[in-house]
C-alpha cells in the first residue's frame, strides 16, 4: 500500500492561523514602534499595544466570522439551487456531469457510465465537487476561522508587547523590530512546514511586509513627534 498524506485538510484553519498571527505581530509591533518613535513614554506605548491586542483580536474574530459566513451562505445557496435542478431536470444534470468528465479526457461511453453511477450514489455531492468545485477540505467553517484568528492574533501580538516591558528606552524600537521580524520568520517557517510549501519564499514574504509596515509607522511617528515637539 502507498500511503499518502496531504495538507489540504489544514487549509481552512492554517489560513486563519497564519493571517491572525501575522496581523497580530505586524499591527501591534508597527503601532508600538510608531508610538515610540513619537517620543511617548513606556506607559503610553504599553497602553497603545494592549489596546491594539484586544481590538485587533476582536476585529479579526468578527471579520473572519462575517466573511467566512458569507462564503458558507453562498455555498449553501448554490447547493440548494443545484438540488432543485437535480430534482427538476435530472436528465440535463446527468448530461452536464457526463460532459464534465468528457472534458477531463474520459471517452463518452465511460463518462456516461461514471456519471450515471455518481448520480445514483450521490448526485448532489458529485455536482458540488465536479461542477461547483466545492470540497470537504475547503468548506467554510466560520466559527473555526474566527476562534483561530483571534487566538493566533493574541499570540502574535504578545511578543512585541512583552519586549516593551523589558527593553531599555533607548533600545525599545530596535528590540521590538528585531523580535518581531524573528517571530515573523518563525511564522513563515511554520506556515511552510504545515502546508508543505517552499520554505524560503514563505519566510521572505512575511518578513518583508513586516519590515515595511514597521518602517512606515516609525517614519510617521518621528514626523508627528517632531511636530509635537
Amino acid at each position: 500500500m502507498h500511503a499518502e498524506g496531504h495538507a489540504t485538510a489544514r487549509i481552512g484553519w492554517l489560513r486563519a492561523a497564519v493571517l491572525g498571527a501575522n496581523d497580530g505581530i505586524v499591527s501591534t509591533a508597527s503601532l508600538i514602534v510608531g508610538v515610540a518613535a513619537a517620543n511617548a513614554g513606556r506607559t503610553g506605548i504599553l497602553l497603545a499595544g494592549v489596546a491594539s491586542l484586544f481590538a485587533g483580536a476582536m476585529s479579526m474574530a468578527a471579520g473572519e466570522y462575517v466573511s467566512v459566513s458569507s462564503q458558507a451562505d453562498t455555498e449553501k445557496a448554490e447547493l440548494a439551487r443545484e438540488g432543485r435542478e437535480l430534482s427538476d431536470h435530472p436528465a440535463a444534470e446527468l448530461e452536464e456531469l457526463t460532459q464534465i468528465y468528457e472534458a477531463r479526457g474520459v471517452d463518452r461511453a465511460t463518462a456516461a457510465t461514471v456519471a450515471r453511477q455518481m448520480m445514483a450514489h450521490d448526485g448532489l455531492g458529485a455536482h458540488a465537487r465536479d461542477e461547483l468545485g466545492f470540497s470537504v477540505a475547503g468548506a467554510a467553517r466560520p466559527l473555526q476561522a474566527a476562534v483561530t484568528s483571534a487566538l493566533t492574533f493574541t499570540a502574535g501580538a504578545a511578543a512585541p508587547l512583552a519586549i516593551v516591558t523589558i527593553a531599555p528606552p533607548d533600545m525599545l524600537i530596535p528590540s521590538v523590530a528585531l523580535v518581531s521580524v524573528a517571530c515573523l520568520a518563525t511564522l513563515g517557517v511554520f506556515g511552510a512546514r504545515a502546508g508543505r510549501a517552499p520554505l524560503v519564499p514563505s519566510v521572505l514574504r512575511v518578513s518583508f511586509w513586516g519590515v515595511a509596515a514597521m518602517t512606515v509607522t516609525t517614519v510617521i511617528g518621528r514626523l508627528f513627534g517632531a511636530v509635537a515637539g
